[in-house]
């Protein structure tokens, strides 16, 4: 009940603060005798390590992975896979003068009003720096749905009012907003650097697609693929909405424009466009997962706000410290880590449903 696990047969649970001691992860029901070693898991969480460049935070956080359980000669044993990362380069002393202040934009007083106390340090628990948890956790996953042919992009649509125009994922690693448009890339950076140098923030939209997932995942009515795709995504503290294939626009279309036609495709049956996103009924369809959400502008920012302190006096306050100009960059990663780990969730179930160990 206390919200800190996702998951069903493959579940995670996370733990740990942002200037706490260290964060980390339990994911129970890894299938064994999967291949996996610490630089699998490395090489996301280096996407989404902080200090990468000039518009994310200057923390420096080498996120080195130490897997402390579930793993034997290199193969995942089955039981619980425990993973730790050490917080080393905390300045816990930039929240000093934020202890009785309630931040805009933050999770302050919600988090006091649910539980009486809080940890004024990065925001605790609500930190985003929680996620670095779920992409350790999503590496594993997506070792494991790599094995079924199956893969997932994630990558920055746009930010403010500049949006990509085409997508090529080739280019994604090669810019530092993570676009699939170098071209927009350019006009998305210029976007963040001017937020950054007026002291303020910018949000954006990630747009994310899903190859090689075949039809019938997902379970009919309240577990519906894009109603737990929708819980993994809008539990990342910053996203703030999600749609799938033609989205919101669906609203303004016919019934005539929006039905994607079925056709045959080398030999499977697939629709010749993907309105729906890749999923009917709740269901895949085997045509891509199309998605994109709404990511909010960072909430610390050094720009003066109005707010009021725990004893409702009201002050005027800039937050000073290490923050992202916009989170989309970092957030990409973690977009793909949370949808690894409903996908091979999914993937379990339907083992289960179908009776068949080797179901896809």
């Amino acid at each position: 009940m206390a919200g800190n696990t996702f998951g069903k047969i493959l579940s995670i649970t996370t733990f740990g603060e942002s200037h706490g001691p260290a964060l980390g992860v339990v994911i129970d029901g890894v299938p064994p005798r999967i291949p996996l070693s610490p630089d699998d898991i490395q090489q996301e969480l280096n996407r989404r390590r902080p200090g990468q460049s000039a518009i994310t935070t200057p923390r420096q956080e080498n996120d080195e992975i130490e897997i402390l359980s579930g793993l034997f000669e290199g193969k995942t044993t089955g039981t619980p896979l425990a993973l730790l990362l050490r917080n080393r380069n905390q300045r816990s002393q930039d929240y000093e003068a934020l202890k009785q202040i309630l931040r805009p934009g933050h999770a302050d007083f919600t988090y006091l009003a649910k539980y009486g106390i809080r940890d004024p340090r990065g925001g605790g628990r609500s930190s985003g720096r929680e996620t670095a948890a779920r992409v350790a956790a999503g590496a594993v996953a997506k070792k494991v749905l790599k094995t079924l042919g199956i893969r997932m992009y994630a990558y920055t649509h746009s930010i403010g009012d500049i949006s990509a125009t085409g997508v090529d994922l080739s280019v994604i690693e090669k810019n530092p907003v993570r676009a699939a448009d170098l071209t927009a890339a350019d006009k998305m950076l210029a976007v963040i650097e001017q937020a950054r140098q007026e002291g303020d923030s910018v949000g954006g939209i990630i747009e994310a697609v899903v190859k090689g997932c075949p039809p019938g995942w997902g379970e009919p009515v309240f577990d519906k693929i894009n109603a737990k795709i929708a819980h993994a995504l809008l539990s990342i503290g910053a996203i703030r909405g999600i749609e799938f294939g033609a989205g919101f626009a669906a609203a303004k279309m016919k019934g005539s424009q929006h039905n994607d036609p079925f056709i045959v495709h080398d030999g499977h049956i697939r629709t010749a466009s993907n309105n729906a996103g890749g999923i009917l009924g709740g269901l895949t369809n085997g045509g891509d997962i199309l998605l994109r959400v709404a990511v909010k502008p960072t909430s610390s920012i050094s720009q003066d706000q109005t707010t009021v302190t725990v004893d409702k006096q009201k002050i005027t306050t800039g937050i000073q410290g290490r923050h992202d100009p916009c989170l989309c960059p970092r957030l990409v990663p973690v977009v793909e880590a949370m949808l690894a780990i409903c996908l091979l969730d999914s993937h379990l179930i339907q083992q289960t449903v179908t009776g068949n160990p080797d179901a896809s």
